[in-house]
């Protein structure tokens, strides 16, 4: 299920965050979420958009967040973002209502209280631009 994919790049992603890229983290985070190889491969195609487009994914949660400077929003919120506009711009068969939707689970399971409405209203001021 592309649900637990979802999950598991978002926790590669957000390690990201806060250390640099480390392949073997990642395939034993994959491993220890028990990914189908379909769902592995998924997940890493995933992280390697957002490594890839960090930068351009970046100035557009930037430009929609600008009352909140980057280190003002929650890594997690920032990491579920980082992986939905990643499926938003490079995944074409993916709805962006279901990017969305799947970010806004990972930041309610991940973050704050708050944190769904604020990544749910900054996508969706992206996708609605």
């Amino acid at each position: 299920m592309r649900s637990d994919a979802r999950e598991a790049a978002f926790k590669v992603v957000f390690a990201d965050l806060f250390n640099t890229n480390d392949e073997k983290f990642a395939l034993s985070v994959f491993r220890h979420d028990n990914l189908t190889e379909e769902e592995t491969a998924f997940a890493e195609k995933l992280v390697s958009t957002v490594n890839e487009h960090k930068q351009e994914l970046s100035e557009l949660i930037a430009e929609k967040t600008s009352r909140y400077p980057e280190h003002r929003i929650y890594a997690a919120d920032r990491a579920a973002m980082l992986i939905a506009l990643a499926e938003i711009e490079y995944f074409d068969e993916i709805p962006p209502v279901v990017s969305v939707n799947e970010a806004t689970n990972l930041a309610r399971k991940y973050s704050t209280e708050t944190s769904t409405d604020f990544v749910n209203g900054v996508l969706g001021g992206i996708i609605n631009k």
